[in-house]
């Protein structure tokens, strides 16, 4: 079977530039996930493993095989500068099919970040270069593509699953140091004006805590905390 390699869907800029504005917001994910009423959410086990950045950008998505994980090194002909790479690995923990030239080769494309159901490596690498990856796990032993020179199977933008949701090519990624939060891309318009809205309101409740309000008066005033 060979590489199935779809081109990437149209991406209105537009949609996705309000999102980056938003990097310095804190606990981002929870934020974009509250805006989702907690849908859309990527398991707990989808952790950061590389640079202490937030990842923001739309996906560009790779399924590999069970049982026959191999790198995918094809996705960087599909990709465009501010990409991010969703590899749904089956939650594979013992292959990592990510490393610290995978790192390199991101970086250089532009790529923003990597969110992989599964395993990578060289973690020191990635931290080093700044290239921020969230996974499932990590471990040392490598995928056999660097001994077989084997590069499939695998399809590139179709739907995948990772961490638990499904991904569609074009989806928004919005992952941080607390887990990632998934935006289908028919919703962002409306999702970030939530958004938005949650990361005003939370603002204004820190600031009325340490004017010392009670939890009576914040919950009349924002109805939550």
């Amino acid at each position: 079977m060979e590489t199935r390699k779809n081109p990437r869907p149209f991406i209105d800029e537009a949609l996705i530039a309000p999102f980056r504005g938003m990097k310095d917001v804190l606990s981002l994910s929870c934020v974009v996930g509250d805006a989702m009423e907690r849908n859309q959410v990527m398991d707990h086990e989808m952790k950061p493993r590389g640079a202490d950045k937030k990842i923001i950008g739309p996906a560009v998505t790779v399924k590999l095989t069970a049982g026959d994980i191999v790198d995918c090194l094809d996705v960087f002909a599909v990709t465009r500068p501010g990409d991010v790479v969703v590899i749904d690995a089956f939650g594979e923990l013992e292959t990592s099919i990510w490393g610290g030239l995978m790192s390199s080769l991101a970086l250089q494309a532009g790529v923003a970040g990597a969110v992989i159901d599964g395993s990578c490596r060289d973690t020191d690498e990635a931290k080093l270069l700044g290239f921020p990856i969230i996974s499932r796990t990590y471990g040392p032993r490598a995928s056999h593509t660097a001994y077989s020179g084997r590069k499939e199977p695998m399809e590139i933008n179709v739907p995948v699953c990772c961490g638990g949701v499904v991904v569609n090519p074009g989806d928004l990624i919005v992952g941080d140091e607390i887990g990632v939060a998934v935006v289908p891309y028919g919703d962002l318009k409306e999702v970030y004006e939530k958004a938005k809205q949650q990361a005003s309101r939370e603002e204004a409740t820190r600031e009325e805590i340490l004017k010392g309000a009670s939890v009576k008066a914040l919950l009349r005033k924002f109805g939550r905390i």
